[in-house]
């Protein structure tokens, strides 16, 4: 305290519980913590990402609870001084910069808005603001959309401990009960004695790529009336197939054989479990004619590569060569073992390996060299021989909107015969019908098709069920499903519980009504509406990489009022754009946040408005003018003389030590 004698003190100064929020020693506890909590934060935010250092540390509501105690530990400590003399300038100056600090901080984040928008050019106006925070979101049967907030990063909701959202208007109560990080949907259609749509379950089946497919169908929908496996598509129609014949036709490259070498290039996909299948791509002239055989690995080896070229026939032990190039002996052509897959699996149209062990051995190999080229290999029905990949690989997929060469059209009748379409790289077009649990060989490999179930009438249906985290782990498909939270309602008795993934909307039948629900981003409204006028995107000079991209937004108010402005990287603009509403923070301010490069009339702004921002300045500046007055002015620096500091008085260090874990904490 700033008077030597304790008995001078106004009585609320000796009060015990001022003299604790004043004391220094709750100060070093509560910057002690504050510290650790900094540390976690940065720790959490390096290893996860911002939100999870959000939800555990900075946006926790003992976080909050703390700065309040430290604002309260400053003001009383600040009143600790009173009457206050002119070298008590500084310590006040400072103490005020952080309560002010603080003070903004918190008006942030309760009245701060943070979010993106997702615009399209020649689209009216938006206004609806996604914030980086799940909700759910009800449309009640008295016509109001209700938001209940679920985060669920930590103290997920369980059946024995749900999380209670209340009493809607129909009567009924609602619960999430459950919470799953990925959740797999699939089609399950439910019966029905009329109406409805025809549906086809089928299973499709692999012993070369070891794997086993099954789908149901509905006839012409438009969403669920295909059935895509990257290379083939299959598709289900009402009525017959067309009748035109039966006959084959081929489609394999016509032979590209010259009297002179010339320079040939092949990738070449070889089984261990199929070693007379191989998948092909010329990459370079056409094709060398070499067979491709993958020995099964023994005592823990990857198996042995044996190349048959003419009447050459060379091996290679797959360990050993994986990734070099090796001269093919008594030819001139050479070997590069690009890739090996001990468990081989297609995921997300692309190779991968299920597990380390030898369960389905694949190679992929490359052959290059001067030579005369043969006909298209008769084994490779998939590859069409144009060069998609200039840095090679395997074949590749068909491009997104590319009509794929290999495809299957069922159709089922009014009287629930089968017939089908078929068309296959390999083999042609072929028509025929299909009996009921009977394989239909596809000529696509060795994939084979049965139709095991049909409904003449159904009703469409969606089945969740949540991925379990070591089978998340093991695919990387799994990466890109989304999340889900279990609803359960209450309603005179009956209870009714169901999956809401991610991005969907389910409809509970409860009564007078069915109720909406939808679960995703928070969904705030603003008072303005942007729109997208243009999107560029400027190329380096020779090349079709990206320099930047600019997005020009027409900014619309209720009112009528409209303005335009542009934003590109490094460079957003505000709306209100006058000075003070850019110095309050009371201003909408605009930046490009990303860009789709497959719809260049698409653009992601992200929109801030922190209406506390003048205050943290304020607060930032004035911290920084305490501590120069502390420690370069004179007057300020030293105690009146015969007036020394009582122990419970924090020093001009101290003050220092706290304005600089404030302003690392503060956002």
């Amino acid at each position: 305290m700033a008077n030597s004698n304790s008995s001078e003190h106004p009585a609320w100064q000796r009060n015990p519980l001022f003299e604790f929020f004043a004391s220094l020693k709750l100060a070093v506890v509560l910057l002690a913590v504050l510290i650790i909590a900094a540390i976690a934060g940065t720790l959490y935010e390096s290893s996860f990402d911002a939100k999870v250092a959000r939800a555990y540390i900075y946006g926790a509501p003992w976080f909050n609870i703390w700065l309040v105690l430290l604002g309260a530990n400053l003001t009383c400590s600040a009143l600790s001084r009173w009457p206050w003399r002119k070298h008590h300038l500084a310590f006040l100056i400072t103490h005020l910069g952080i309560i002010t600090l603080l003070i903004g901080s918190l008006i942030g984040r309760i009245w701060g808005i943070e979010g993106t928008m997702t615009l399209f050019k020649g689209e009216p106006p938006a206004n609806r603001l996604l914030v980086d925070q799940r909700q759910l979101r009800v449309h009640d049967v008295d016509g109001i959309v209700k938001g209940f907030a679920a985060e669920f990063l930590h103290h997920a909701p369980t059946p024995q401990h749900p999380r209670n959202l209340g009493q809607l208007a129909s009567g009924a109560r609602l619960q999430i009960v459950d919470y799953a990080p990925a959740i797999e949907a699939k089609l399950n259609p439910r019966p029905l004695s009329d109406g409805g749509e025809s549906a086809l379950h089928f299973t499709i089946a692999t012993a070369m790529m070891n794997q086993h497919l099954e789908s149901w169908l509905l006839a012409d929908h438009p969403q669920h009336g295909k059935f895509s496996m990257g290379l083939a598509n299959i598709e289900l129609k009402r009525g017959t197939a067309p009748d035109s014949g039966t006959g084959e036709s081929s489609n394999r490259p016509a032979s590209t054989a010259k009297d002179q070498a010339v320079d040939l290039e092949e990738s070449i996909f070889a089984f261990s479990k199929a070693p007379d299948e191989q998948i092909s791509r010329v990459r370079k002239g056409g094709s060398i004619g070499a067979k491709v055989r993958l020995l099964a690995p023994k005592d823990g080896n990857k198996g042995q590569v044996v190349i048959s070229a003419g009447d050459k026939e060379a091996g290679f032990d797959v360990a050993e060569n994986l990734g070099r190039d090796v001269a093919i002996a008594g030819t001139p052509f050479t070997l590069k073992i690009d890739n090996y897959w001990p468990d081989f699996r297609i995921e997300n149209r692309k190779p991968s390996s299920l597990s380390d062990q030898p369960n389905n051995p694949v190679v992929l190999v490359t052959i290059h060299g001067k030579g005369i080229p043969v006909a298209a290999a008769e084994t490779n029905p998939h590859g069409d021989g144009k060069e998609r990949n200039a840095t090679g690989g395997p074949p590749a997929m068909p491009a997104p909107g590319e009509e794929t060469p290999n495809r299957l059209t069922l159709f089922i009748a009014d009287d629930g015969a089968i017939t089908y379409e078929l068309v296959s790289r390999k083999n042609g077009k072929s028509l025929g019908k299909i009996d009921f649990n009977q394989p239909l060989a596809t000529g696509w490999a060795d994939w084979q098709l049965v139709v095991d179930r049909t409904m003449a009438h159904a009703q469409q249906w969606t089945d969740f069920t949540p991925v379990k985290s070591e089978e998340r782990s093991a695919s990387s498909a799994a990466a890109d499903l989304p999340d889900a939270v279990r609803v359960r309602i209450q309603q005179n008795g009956e209870t009714l519980e169901q999956w809401v993934p991610g991005g969907w909307q389910i409809a509970i039948p409860t009564a007078p009504n069915k109720t909406m629900i939808a679960y995703g981003w928070e969904v705030i409204g603003l008072p303005i509406g942007l729109q997208l006028l243009d999107f560029v995107v400027k190329r380096n000079e020779g090349t079709d990489s990206p320099a930047g991209f600019k997005s020009t937004l027409q900014i619309a108010t209720a009112d009528g009022e409209t303005a335009t402005g542009s934003c590109w990287m490094n460079n957003p603009f505000s709306y209100p754009g006058t000075w003070w509403h850019t110095w309050t923070g009371l201003t909408y301010k605009i930046s490009q946040a990303s860009w789709n490069p497959e719809n260049l009339g698409q653009s992601t702004v992200q929109i801030l408005r922190d209406p506390g921002w003048l205050l943290k300045w304020i607060g930032s500046l004035l911290v920084v003018i305490g501590v120069f007055m502390m420690f370069y002015l004179q007057p300020y620096r030293k105690q009146t003389e015969g007036e020394p500091i009582t122990p419970s008085a924090p020093n001009q260090e101290d003050e220092v030590v706290r304005a600089e874990v404030v302003a690392e904490i503060t956002p």
